[in-house]
């Protein structure tokens, strides 16, 4: 107990009696000598011949004096995992964050789930009294008339000040994502390994015995295709067949069930049909790997639609001891749906972090008191779809990319030999019609600005305006960086002007509507990489009203260039100015010399 307390300085002269020491009882100098390692540490330790406290020691040395020291600093961080509090017996030895699922530590703030504890609140810190205004109120008071001489002018027991009610403590992260809606760092999440989907719930799921699967595959309605799981879609769909297989010949077989889950759909015209769109829906998921979908459910987390028959059907699936597991890509709308189920059930509030930024899970989370008996809710992290495209943009780019209204389709009616760019992000080309136009309606965010012009000026017009109109991207270094622009052709053919027959939708951005009575040859222009698929038109209707040709300048675009203009005028302004002054100085400065020539004559 003495040796813990001194500094390193002062221990070093004293460690070696307890090194010989432990050394002479092991191996006594009657039957041994000492190691050639130990007789070094004694050389360069002994108090005898001590050593000047500005000569380094040993590696060894070192390694034994941080041991005994109480000054020494815990071992690093252990290694970083996705799997957050998924197995309950680990996460009760490791902190997890409740808002990312992140294993939470406050050592080094540069490393994934660092955290600060807040400074404790004084118990005794009550609301502010609601007082009413002198002129509301009555000459002679209610109190008075009733007969009492002293009125309290507020009450005995004031309540507590609502802000003080417990809140959960979540790591840094978070805490940036829920009150600026931004990571600080970016590059510490790039510390953390990848979701490996196969290894944690994959596996899970492909068990022939245990707690009965549910699987909710969430979907983004704006970006059906884009969001899509294939990946998981195919091994789900792989493990019932096997599953099912075992189950008819009498040997264990635990059949996941999947839950197909269509969020934002408060982003689609109210106008569309649900019966039509459930069809698109089940359509396009057998197209993309889910052959046996068990039910088909259409919300909305931010209005609440859709809520109530999806709970039921959940917890009649999940039974009393199943899991639930809610799986998407990224920035597809778990989390928020989530939280929204947990509001609706008896308003039990979960405290999963939303935001506007992909990625926003980083560890599974066990979502406790929203499901009945034991069974259990887990939020997955958001899958990475490296062909949507708004894994390239950055923040700022996927803010214009990103949609919180209602679309509203942008028409143009175009002959051929004429394309149509959204943003700087993707162009359609019309190189062959069997008929004299074709009409096209563009579905993606107001934010974007778009253009109609002729093929020939195409190139001229990426030069150009790739960067500086048409935004994203934004900047001219940011098209470079991209990747390169590439090209794939469709055939498309339809059989009425009023409405569209075919989609051609490019992943995480939107989607072209063609409507035409005949055959057409088209080319999507995009960067390489990203998909693009030919589908069933998901929203066949179009505008009353036709785009001109040109650009279609954006509000955020707008926005630009106005405080650019304003900015140019003040520059203006100011110059026009300091030239006058100038001119006006000059003025007067000859006139003080004309003076004085004349005085002096």
């Amino acid at each position: 107990m003495l040796t813990r307390v001194q500094s390193p300085a002062k221990l070093k002269h004293l460690l070696t009696l307890s090194v010989l020491s432990s050394q002479f009882i092991s191996n006594p100098l009657s039957q041994s000598s000492p190691s050639p390692k130990l007789a070094s540490w004694t050389a360069e330790l002994c108090f005898i011949h001590p050593t000047p406290d500005d000569q380094p020691l040993s590696h060894s040395a070192q390694s034994i004096i941080r041991y005994f020291s109480s000054t020494s600093k815990p071992n690093p961080l252990t290694q970083f995992t996705r799997e957050g509090n998924f197995d309950e017996i680990a996460s009760q030895t490791r902190q997890v964050c409740p808002g990312c699922g992140v294993h939470m530590q406050e050592s080094d703030p540069k490393q994934p789930g660092f955290f600060t504890k807040p400074a404790p609140k004084n118990p005794d810190y009550k609301s502010p009294v609601e007082r009413v205004p002198l002129a509301e109120e009555p000459e002679i008071s209610n109190s008075l008339k009733r007969g009492a001489l002293v009125e309290l002018a507020e009450p005995q027991n004031p309540p507590l000040n609502p802000n003080l009610a417990e809140k959960p403590l979540v790591c840094a992260r978070c805490h940036s994502l829920r009150h600026y809606g931004r990571v600080k760092d970016s590059s510490v999440e790039n510390l953390l390994p990848d979701f490996d989907f196969d290894h944690t719930v994959g596996r899970k799921l492909a068990t022939a015995s245990g707690s009965r699967s549910v699987v909710l595959m969430v979907v983004d309605a704006a970006d059906f295709d884009g969001s899509f799981p294939r990946r998981v879609a195919k091994l789900v769909s792989a493990t019932m067949d096997e599953n099912s297989r075992s189950w008819k010949e009498g040997k264990p077989g635990n059949v996941p069930r999947v839950v197909l889950v269509l969020t934002k759909i408060d982003l689609l015209p109210s106008s569309i049909s649900p019966t039509r769109l459930e069809h698109w829906v089940r359509q396009r998921a057998r197209e993309g790997g889910a052959n046996k979908l068990t039910s088909v459910h259409m919300v909305s987390a931010f209005r609440g639609w859709g809520l109530k028959n999806l709970i039921d059907d959940v917890i009649g699936l999940v039974g009393a001891r199943g899991n639930v597991w809610a799986v998407g890509a990224q920035n597809a709308g778990k989390s928020t749906l989530i939280n929204a189920i947990g509001k609706h059930v008896g308003g039990k509030v979960s405290h999963l972090t939303e935001a506007p930024v992909p990625g926003t899970t980083l560890g599974i989370i066990r979502v406790e008191g929203i499901l009945p008996g034991n069974g259990k809710l887990f939020d997955t992290p958001g899958l990475l779809h490296p062909h949507q495209i708004t894994t390239r943009l950055t923040s700022q780019e996927q803010k214009l990319v990103q949609n919180n209204k209602e679309l509203k389709p942008r028409t143009y009616r175009i002959k051929a030999g004429h394309s149509v760019h959204i943003a700087g992000l993707m162009r359609l080309d019309v190189d062959e019609l069997t008929v004299d136009s074709v009409y096209v309606t563009v579905w993606a965010s107001p934010h974007l600005p778009l253009h109609l012009g002729k093929i020939e000026n195409a190139h001229r017009i990426l030069e150009d305006h790739f960067g500086r109109q048409l935004q994203p991207p934004i900047g001219e270094k940011r098209v470079e960086e991209l990747g390169k622009w590439v090209r794939k052709e469709f055939r498309v053919s339809g059989n009425s002007w009023d409405s569209s027959c075919v989609d051609i939708a490019g992943a995480g951005l939107g989607w072209f509507g063609i409507g035409l009575k005949g055959e057409a040859v088209v080319g999507i222009w995009t960067y390489d990489g990203v998909e693009v698929v030919l589908r069933n038109s998901l929203l066949p209707y179009m505008s009353r009203y036709f785009e001109d040709a040109g650009f279609t300048v954006s509000k955020i675009v707008s926005q630009a260039d106005e405080a650019s203009n304003k900015s140019r005028r003040q520059a203006e302004r100011k110059k026009k100015l300091s030239d006058i002054g100038s001119a006006q100085a000059a003025t007067t400065s000859c006139l003080t010399f004309d003076a004085t020539a004349s005085s002096c004559s």
